[in-house]
């Protein structure tokens, strides 16, 4: 006769088995704390905004503090101006949109409406390109050299 072991309660288990538990309740509660941050952090920045005053006050708070003040006062005093341009050269770039859609399609249409768009933009470009002409005669060297900087490309990292 042989005499049989009792079996170990089901609730015993091996200590790779509790290891494992451990390692995969540590993995799960990373993941969901990964999640919960993604979904209360801030959105980044946009890169590009086609409104000038958006672009003129990140601008501003690359200049030292006396020149972005001479920056924010030029585009208060010329905001009207400034505005108005504005609009004409985004209304001009929508009728290209326009054009394109057309059916059946019009390439007359099409030119017109590069045309008028030239032509806002290059109003478009005096208004502001005056605007800071002003602002910069007003600014200090670093002031200036953080204006001729703002548009410099960044240099590419290579690929290591």
């Amino acid at each position: 006769m042989s005499v049989a072991a009792p079996a170990a309660p089901s609730f015993v288990r091996s200590t790779g088995q509790r290891w494992l538990l451990l390692g995969s309740l540590a993995l799960n509660l990373f993941f969901i704390g990964v999640a919960i941050a993604m979904a209360i952090r801030a959105p980044a920045p946009p890169r590009w905004d086609p409104n000038v005053f958006v672009r003129a006050e990140r601008l501003g708070k690359t200049l030292p503090p006396a020149d972005a003040a001479v920056l924010q006062k030029a585009m208060q005093d010329n905001h009207d101006a400034i505005a108005v341009a504005q609009d004409k050269y985004h209304a001009a770039r929508a009728e290209i949109g326009e054009a394109m859609r057309q059916d059946p399609f019009k390439v007359e249409d099409l030119r017109a409406a590069m045309a008028k768009t030239r032509a806002t933009r290059q109003s478009y470009d005096v208004v502001i390109q005056n605007v800071f002409a002003d602002a910069a005669a007003k600014m200090s060297v670093a002031g200036r050299d953080a204006l001729a900087d703002w548009h410099k490309p960044k240099p590419k990292r290579m690929p290591q």
